[in-house]
């Protein structure tokens, strides 16, 4: 089992894109959405979200995804008519952003609150250049320089699969500067074929993440 997510969206088709697009990075997560109204139209159903939370939750809870400020109001009022269940958060995210980022997390096995974190801080700002730190911490540092050869790069599924499986992982790591557990991050970085990929880890699984991406890697992701 693993956390489930529902998209809220004033639009249908818009809803149903959402979960189409997260869904090639989270197989195994249910993704439900409720969009439009009863009858097609634009707008929010109360009975939808209804529904579609009532689905979402499969025994690890559920994070809440939504658009625009009315579909915010509908999603509180059915989690209100629920019964304000403790096990589902209302995110406040970018909705593709912070689903594909929240489906990734859940893929991974993540709790309920880390996946909510992960879709709240899909846009975070990239971090400050680090601090230099004394020659003995460098030292414990795994690092690895390794060169892109799939076709595509580091698309989406690619981006994906790395952060999935790093954020399991108890290590602090970066590719070319950026958070390498973060789907969106690794998105940023626009490395196509050819791309020198500097890999840094420190922590208990340092050595493990890095074999990691280095086996994705050089395979390819599958792609070739």
């Amino acid at each position: 089992m693993s956390v489930g997510l529902v998209i809220v969206s004033h639009s249908a088709q818009l809803a149903a894109g959402v979960v189409e697009l997260a869904a090639q990075m989270a197989p195994n997560v249910v993704l439900l959405p409720a969009g439009g109204m009863d009858d097609g139209g634009i707008g929010t159903s109360l009975e939808k979200v209804m529904e579609a939370l009532g689905a979402a939750d499969t025994g690890d809870g559920a994070v809440v995804l939504t658009d625009l400020g009315s579909a915010v109001m509908t999603a509180e009022s059915a989690l209100e008519f629920l019964g304000s269940p403790e096990n589902v958060r209302l995110a406040d995210a970018p909705l593709v952003e912070g689903a594909i980022a929240a489906a990734v997390a859940a893929q991974s096995g993540a709790s309920l609150d880390v996946v909510c974190k992960a879709a709240e801080t899909a846009l975070q700002p990239a971090a400050a250049p680090p601090v230099v730190e004394p020659v003995e911490t460098q030292a414990t540092a795994v690092t690895a320089v390794l060169t892109l050869i799939n076709p595509m790069g580091l698309h989406a599924r690619p981006a994906a699969v790395l952060a999935g499986e790093l954020g399991a992982m108890d290590v602090d790591i970066e590719i070319n500067g950026v958070d390498a557990q973060s789907v969106m991050m690794l998105m940023t970085l626009g490395a196509g074929q050819g791309t020198e990929l500097n890999v840094t880890a420190t922590g208990p699984d340092a050595r493990r993440a890095v074999a990691l991406v280095r086996s994705e890697v050089e395979a390819g992701f599958g792609e070739i």
